[in-house]
């Protein structure tokens, strides 16, 4: 039986041009070789995985080559390329910092850099986790780092730079290694796969490369791993199967279910979850990862920054362009609330629940549930994402009504101002705990491609006066009372006035009357233009402090008076106890 050698040491980089995602760093050092301005001492600094040690073995085998090939990488050919081929190079000292940390060690280290190479130019000392040698280690070290003999190369790794000592970074040449991106360690794992003939999907790559998190030497690790576990087919489901990992469609499947309210279909998938052994705060996080993916989605300019397969890509681009960036702010920040609150909590899975059902409630105050154009589910997705018409949602005539009020809601521009909707929404699908969204009250039946003039548009604006908006706050204060209750007092303690100039005028007590105004601007023109039709509503804040002060005390004589005019024993009580103001 063949000694079977891992892909992590197998396909090592054994030159410049085959170390992944670290341009920068291999166009600088080569041009240090070419220019022959070589330094005395290097700190090679990043997260595991992204080829520190790799890169200082290359340099340090190149930089001893006796024939190096025009674009500064080694020949594998000469003395020095052969031995170092084989791990029997005098010339390449590696040191681990864990295990020689002591003040004798580094001394060791002292006398044998007096020796001058046999073969090649250059000794070169790689020190691996230079962070765990000890304070004295490092003042040992400090004046041969800093004025070692002209043969004499030190290169210094380690994960965690914070630890290094200021007088030893001063020393050297420092490098930041980065993270490998998504895409570099699929293309790595594609080349990989080649060669070892395995057949594996592209989305199953994506995973294994977000599982690495950053870490080219991980994802081999893992794609090992998985090979042993599948054989020479690997699918997707078995890579989500053997590395623990919640599936896309679980949190497609829970953005349908919040969009349409359907608490009890939420709280059965969560328990589903659960029941395969997923962490609850794990699926926090998950949730808040694809609600900021849908939200990165809905620009162009952004949609490079979703790092998933291409199939999964038409999937969040499809439901971000069918959900409203409201809900999407909303739900991110109930989420994030959950994330923060979940090590405090003593009742975890209760968090977890009521936050499902909070984010549930805000379709309940959005028009048609924060669903921007359709109301499909992920099923119709995954069936035929790109042959989506219009004509597939004319089964009905209430499919025909979601639709149509759908595709007028738009938040972007005033440009785009979209067709009012007559119909109060029913006071009680303002409350979290509905399961359901309403549907407004049906209008004529009309061609979907047909758009609507602009002058049609103005003509079923309602008319904004202080009645209707006074009446549309008061139901809005009514409408938060549980679920936002600080702001449901400041709309109660005010009155909104519309002014000439068509702005709406609140008079406040207080700066802090203001920015919880300000705090919740967005869901209060939300909820008016659902009410009011698409009107700009632009607010004005003007300050007036209450006349009435009569009945306020400031100062604590103030105070002991009132209590001795209200109460006939509270001096007597004062005096027993010997209170009295200084």
């Amino acid at each position: 039986m063949d000694n079977f050698i891992v892909s992590a040491r197998k396909y090592r980089p054994d030159a410049f041009s085959s170390v992944i995602g670290q341009e920068s760093i291999t166009q600088t050092l080569k041009n240090s070789i070419t220019g022959k301005q070589l330094a005395h001492a290097y700190l090679f600094c990043g997260p595991r995985g992204v080829g520190k040690t790799t890169c200082a073995r290359i340099f340090a085998k190149i930089i001893n080559c006796q024939n190096s090939t025009s674009e500064t990488e080694p020949c594998n050919e000469c003395e020095s390329c052969t031995a170092f081929n084989k791990s029997g190079s005098f010339n390449i000292h590696e040191l681990d910092g864990a295990s020689n940390n002591s003040v004798e060690d580094i001394r060791s280290l002292i006398d044998q850099v007096r020796i001058p190479p046999q073969v090649g130019h250059y000794s070169v000392y790689i020190i691996d986790e230079v962070h765990m040698l000890s304070q004295s280690a490092f003042n040992a070290f400090l004046k041969t780092l800093e004025e070692p003999p002209a043969h004499a190369i030190f290169i210094l790794a380690t994960t965690e730079k914070h630890k290094i000592l200021p007088t030893i970074l001063s020393r050297c040449q420092v490098y930041d290694f980065n993270r490998i991106s998504v895409n570099d360690i699929v293309k790595r794992l594609e080349f990989v796969a080649n060669q070892e003939n395995i057949s594996i999907d592209s989305d199953a790559l994506n995973v294994i490369a977000q599982k690495a998190d950053g870490a080219l030497r991980d994802a081999l690790s893992i794609f090992d791993q998985i090979v042993s576990f599948s054989g020479t087919q690997v699918t997707y489901e078995q890579v989500l199967k053997n590395l623990n990992v919640l599936d896309y469609d679980y949190f497609f499947k829970i953005t349908d279910y919040l969009l349409k309210g359907q608490v009890s279909e939420l709280l059965m998938i969560l328990d589903d979850i659960l029941l395969h052994g997923f962490d609850a705060q794990y699926f926090i996080s998950g949730l808040i990862k694809h609600i900021r993916d849908l939200l990165i989605c809905r620009v162009p300019k952004t949609i490079e920054l979703l790092e998933v397969g291409d199939n999964i890509r038409e999937k969040y681009l499809f439901q971000s362009q069918h959900t409203s960036v409201a809900f999407l702010y909303n739900a991110l920040d109930i989420a994030t609330q959950c994330d923060i609150q979940y090590k405090a909590a003593s009742g975890k899975r209760l968090l977890v629940e009521l936050t499902l059902i909070k984010i549930a409630g805000i379709a309940s105050v959005e028009p048609n549930g924060g669903i921007t154009q359709t109301n499909k589910t992920t099923q119709e997705i995954n069936s035929k994402t790109n042959s989506v018409t219009t004509e597939a949602n004319k089964n009905t005539a209430s499919q025909q009504v979601a639709k149509e009020q759908a595709s007028n809601y738009q938040t972007s521009s005033p440009q785009e101002t979209p067709e009012p909707q007559k119909s109060v929404v029913p006071e009680t699908s303002f409350k979290p705990e509905i399961a359901t969204f309403s549907i407004k009250k049906p209008v004529a039946n009309k061609s979907e491609e047909k758009a609507d003039t602009e002058e049609k548009k103005t003509a079923d604006l309602i008319t904004l006066t202080n009645e209707n908006l006074d009446k549309c706050w008061k139901k809005l204060a009514v409408a938060d009372k549980e679920q936002f209750p600080t702001l449901a007092v400041t709309l109660q303690n005010t009155t909104p006035a519309i002014e000439p100039d068509g702005k709406i005028n609140i008079v406040i007590e207080n700066e802090y009357q203001k920015n919880e105004f300000i705090r919740n601007l967005d869901r209060i023109r939300l909820f008016l233009r659902s009410e009011l039709g698409p009107h700009s509503f632009d607010f004005t804040f003007e300050l007036v402090e209450p006349t009435d002060t009569k009945n306020m005390y400031y100062t604590d004589s103030d105070k002991i008076k009132y209590l001795s005019e209200k109460y006939s024993h509270f001096d007597t009580f004062r005096k027993r106890f010997g209170l009295d103001v200084s």
